[in-house]
């Protein structure tokens, strides 16, 4: 995986809600990532494109654009396709879980979570 010029890897966080954008950030920062953020699928798109994370994290249910229709564009797209995205949803049925893993999902995490799972969640497949 590429790191940013400094070293750090970066992590986008896509997520309307700001208290989860916050926790996120807060969780990946002490452990040595760069964090940018986007509030819908939409701008997610677009900071993937300039930014270039090493990792997306990404909420399924947001305005403008859903999560589950942002991760198809990325994954449609070749300057984008081969970054990682997480799910994050409170949806936590199985079908609904299978259609972020279909939708171009690594994996898909159920709100809540615990900052230490989702530390180990981005550790775990930035490190494979």
């Amino acid at each position: 995986m590429s790191a940013s010029e400094d070293g750090m890897r970066k992590v986008l966080v896509v997520d309307d809600e700001p208290h989860i954008v916050r926790l996120v950030s807060f969780a990946l920062t002490n452990h040595g990532f760069e964090v940018i953020d986007a509030s819908d699928g939409e701008r997610a798109i677009e900071l993937a494109r300039q930014e270039r994370p090493d990792i997306i994290l990404m909420d399924v249910m947001m305005p403008v654009m859903d999560g589950l229709e942002a991760s198809r564009r990325l994954k449609e797209d070749p300057e984008t396709a081969a970054i990682p995205i997480v799910m994050l949803s409170a949806k936590s049925q199985k079908y609904e879980q299978e259609a972020g893993l279909e939708g171009g999902a690594e994996r898909y995490i159920v709100k809540p979570f615990t900052p230490k799972e989702l530390v180990g969640e981005v550790h775990a497949i930035l490190d494979a």
